[in-house]
């Protein structure tokens, strides 16, 4: 697969980073597609939560577009899914399971789905509580990729219908991810959007060595945390951090700390793209642990941590010369195989192997 190529995405949004995660892998993988040479589309529904945050409004790697109704895809965008070679949906898309049918029903080329939230969206189908896909669409697609590694891929093909699965992880863009002149202003930080099952490892791993290290100084960044949290006086809160000041604000760090979601830690083999962007930046990682960290990342290129005290402990003993030489050994491969444009090679060439076999399946049927 060496020609141009139309390629058509339908994702949760391009247009707006705000608690969203799914904007920076779409934003990499898709200016990685457009520096190979193929025309790239993405589809995004127009809600209000995102039209009043938009960060990316007229990007120069693809042409994003707007619908507000699954009627309005149908009728506007029917040609341009007809007409594309691969079309790929999203997980979390909202009204997700009737985009499907839409898309399934046009698509004339490659259908594939790309499921960032993998381990989420297990539970949710296995609890008959996903409202983005379905059991009965698995099957539909040639290509389910997987944010998710590991055994997850193998339950993916044998309990739920899957054709083929392949794992496209999360990627870093080494132009905006890169070390930045700014003078180190904080010793540990974190950025993240709340999650109720993140925030015990951030007490933990953060906000408790912030009050046994009181010359110390941390910070959080990230939206919808909620106003009862009591952060002790020498964490600085950031409410929102815009793509465009993650180098700065990772550049500002000593350590930078990852905490993983419950079902991740669980499925394994699912590195944040936090984890990349602090990599390439060259600021050390300290990570909670989880199965598969040490396939992205050896011992010798981070941290991880499951108790306040090993954090203080690489606070308070680690040298420069060691901190950065990990530092060092991180970026190396993070630049080496965890870019966009290396993720987009990736993808092509995942999606020139032959087609697997198409199965019966009833299109547009009752979920």
């Amino acid at each position: 697969m060496t020609n141009r190529l139309d390629i058509v995405f339908l994702g949760l949004s391009l247009s707006s980073s705000w608690g969203n995660g799914h904007a920076t892998t779409f934003r990499g993988l898709l200016k990685g597609l457009h520096e190979l040479g193929h025309r790239v589309t993405f589809l995004e529904r127009d809600v209000p939560w995102y039209a009043n945050h938009r960060d990316l409004r007229d990007p120069e790697f693809c042409a994003l577009r707007y619908y507000e109704t699954t009627q309005e895809l149908h009728r506007d965008y029917a040609g341009c899914l007809q007409r594309a070679d691969i079309v790929v949906i999203g997980s979390f898309v909202p009204e997700g399971r009737a985009v499907i049918d839409i898309v399934a029903s046009l698509c004339k080329g490659q259908l594939c789905f790309y499921d960032i939230d993998t381990p989420v969206t297990l539970a949710k189908l296995s609890a008959d509580d996903c409202d983005y896909l379905s059991r009965r669409q698995i099957p539909y697609f040639d290509v389910y990729f997987s944010f998710t590694g590991g055994p997850t891929l193998d339950h993916l093909a044998a309990n739920f219908g899957a054709r083929r699965v392949e794992p496209l992880y999360c990627s870093v863009d080494p132009e905006r991810h890169h070390r930045t002149a700014d003078p180190i202003r904080w010793d540990l930080g974190y950025l993240g959007t709340y999650s109720a099952d993140r925030q015990a490892t951030l007490s933990a791993l953060l906000l408790e060595p912030a009050r046994r290290m009181p010359d110390r100084r941390f910070v959080v960044a990230g939206a919808q945390y909620p106003p009862d949290i009591v952060w002790p006086d020498n964490v600085e809160r950031i409410e929102h951090l815009p793509p465009a000041e993650h180098a700065a604000f990772y550049s500002r760090q000593r350590y930078t700390l990852n905490v993983t979601r419950s079902s991740m830690i669980a499925a394994g083999w699912s590195p944040s793209v936090r984890l990349f962007e602090a990599a390439a930046c060259g600021t050390p990682v300290i990570s909670d642990r989880w199965p598969g960290l040490d396939s992205f990342f050896p011992a010798s290129a981070i941290h991880t941590a499951g108790r306040t005290e090993e954090v203080v402990g690489t606070l308070a003993r680690e040298s420069d010369r060691a901190r950065l030489a990990m530092a060092s050994r991180a970026r190396g491969l993070v630049l080496a195989a965890h870019t966009g444009a290396a993720r987009a090679r990736e993808f092509i060439s995942l999606l020139s192997r032959p087609k697997p076999a198409i199965l019966d399946v009833d299109i547009g049927s009752a979920a």
